[in-house]
């Protein structure tokens, strides 16, 4: 009797979809980068809705001063980069060549894991927390990415 594995391997299925030459392990890669990302985005979105519970943020975010930093323009803008960045990639991961997909996923996902470090100047626990889940989820698409050869 041949035992199914609990985990996928990598090289467990090199079938090749007809119509796009895509393998197997091609889509369940693609399928698990844009998992990857989504859960990167939505880590982001309930780490700042988190902040909502901390004693004081409101009024910090009404007077414009949030932890000693002035709210700008520019640096809603910065944010708005940083969220979006992680949404842009789930119709990415599905749309791009592999070779192409393979790169951009390697250079987004380590600028990411640079952004997050760079942001939690004075992080708190909770800060914390997310940011290592986040980097967690960052390393997995690196790895799935610098793995991701084309056969």
């Amino acid at each position: 009797m041949k035992k199914t594995p609990i985990f996928a391997m990598e090289n467990s299925n090199r079938r090749t979809d007809t119509n796009t030459g895509l393998t197997i392990n091609d889509l369940d890669k693609r399928a698990k980068l844009t998992s990857l990302w989504a859960f990167v985005f939505f880590n982001m979105i309930f780490r700042d809705l988190h902040e909502f519970g901390r004693s004081g943020f409101l009024e910090e975010m009404m007077s414009g001063v949030v932890n000693g930093v002035q709210i700008t323009e520019g640096l809603m803008l910065i944010g708005g980069i940083m969220i979006a960045i992680p949404l842009l990639m789930l119709p990415l991961v599905q749309f791009l060549k592999i070779k192409t997909n393979r790169r951009v996923n390697l250079v987004i996902g380590s600028l990411q894991m640079v952004s997050v470090l760079g942001v939690n100047r004075a992080p708190d626990l909770d800060d914390i927390f997310f940011a290592v889940i986040e980097l967690v989820a960052l390393a997995l698409i690196l790895r799935l990415a610098w793995t991701w050869k084309n056969i």
